[in-house]
């Protein structure tokens, strides 16, 4: 089969790979029909590569039709359609069970010291096969796997798989009062999705980014946009008498703009070798915190900063005094997608496409053309927001 594979830094190419086959009882293999480019893909096209092994295969957002199912898939049967999740969890360890399946017990990688195993991640997160490829091996698919209609196209499904559930867990993370007011930090896929379900939610919400094409999706549902801090800080001003936003969502992460020095030992880590490389984020690794430290910024006296963004550093400088005297609480995490996806299929289905799910691709590519995909978005060139890769 083709596949998406991850070659070194910024070197992305679609090779000839075995077919996956079933290895385990609770495995099933899927035909994928969709397979999004995500933000965090970009973290191993640019920052974390010393975790990433020549061949990998990539991509965590698919979705597609069963074709063979283990023999401990009683649920499943070829020829339904799936939704993946991006984290592989068992569904009875006492994390699942308390909802939190992103730190799943049984997928854990303990080597790491990391939570759930998380499809085409690097060797942090299991180094499991991904999803941007004809075929994809899904472990623990008798309870990972979300079955879907057949009425509706993919897009109204295929973000059911990440980037719809981290959404809303990062604004039920926020813990936003009534007709509160919330700022969104950074307008890509995550930030769009966030800022939306904000607004269905009764919210006023200030969204931040300093791409044009971004602020643009935004407003068109309904989403008050700057382009940078300073004028975010004005308008969550005048709507709070100047006490500063109730909930804050850091859609951003690691890789913010805006801190030269921070970026620069991203770099140097990247370019070492793998040994090297991996001990330096492990011990020293730092984050570019520009969008967290405007997140604390924004938030109001006793306010939640809810990090959705990816963050990795272990030596990143955090502004604990802000943090204190505001009182702030910080809510962060990957998202449990199967904790949340039941209550998002009725949202995805809705004639009315609450948030909207269906504006938010702005480039649907061959499988093929996944190298520039990447280029293309890393770059943010062509107004692309999200691009979904058809195998």
């Amino acid at each position: 089969m083709r596949a998406v594979t991850w070659q070194g830094r910024r070197d992305i190419s679609v090779e000839e790979v075995p077919d996956p086959t079933i290895r385990e009882p609770k495995d099933a293999i899927i035909r994928v029909t969709s397979s999004a480019i995500c933000g965090s893909d970009l973290h191993f096209y640019e920052v974390l590569t010393p975790f990433m092994t020549e061949g990998d295969i990539i991509g965590h957002e698919p979705m597609g039709i069963v074709e063979e199912v283990g023999s401990g898939v009683t649920n499943l049967k070829p020829g339904d359609r799936v939704v993946i999740p991006f984290n592989v969890t068992c569904g009875h360890c006492y994390y699942c069970q308390r909802g939190l399946q992103s730190q799943c017990e049984t997928t854990q990688v303990t080597e790491y010291g990391t939570g759930a195993s998380l499809l085409g991640f690097s060797k942090l997160y299991g180094q499991l096969p991904g999803g941007q490829a004809e075929y994809l091996r899904v472990p623990h698919a008798d309870y990972g796997a979300i079955k879907v209609g057949s009425e509706l196209s993919d897009e109204h499904y295929l973000f059911l798989s990440d980037i719809l559930p981290t959404a809303w867990q990062a604004v039920k993370y926020a813990h936003m009062p009534d007709q509160g007011v919330m700022a969104v930090l950074g307008l890509g896929p995550v930030g769009q999705f966030a800022a939306r379900i904000g607004v269905h939610l009764g919210h006023e919400v200030v969204a931040v980014d300093p791409v044009a094409e971004r602020r643009q999706m935004a407003a068109r549902h309904g989403v008050t946009v700057a382009a940078e801090h300073e004028e975010a800080v004005q308008l969550i001003n005048e709507r709070t008498n100047g006490r500063g936003a109730d909930g804050v969502v850091d859609a951003v992460g690691l890789e913010a703009h805006g801190n030269h020095i921070a970026a620069g030992v991203q770099r140097a880590a990247g370019l070492l070798p793998d040994a090297l490389g991996q001990e330096v984020f492990e011990t020293a690794g730092v984050d570019r915190t520009s969008a967290l430290n405007s997140a604390l910024d924004l938030a109001a006296r006793g306010g939640t900063v809810s990090l959705s963004g990816i963050y990795g550093g272990m030596a990143t400088p955090v502004p604990m005094l802000t943090i204190f005297d505001k009182q702030l609480t910080i809510t962060a995490g990957q998202c449990n997608v199967r904790h949340w996806d039941q209550e998002l299929i009725p949202y995805v289905e809705d004639p009315a496409d609450p948030f909207g799910v269906t504006d938010l691709v702005t480039h649907q590519l061959p499988l093929d053309q996944a190298p520039e995909a990447y280029e293309m978005f890393q770059k943010k060139q062509d107004g692309c927001i999200k691009v979904v890769l058809k195998p």
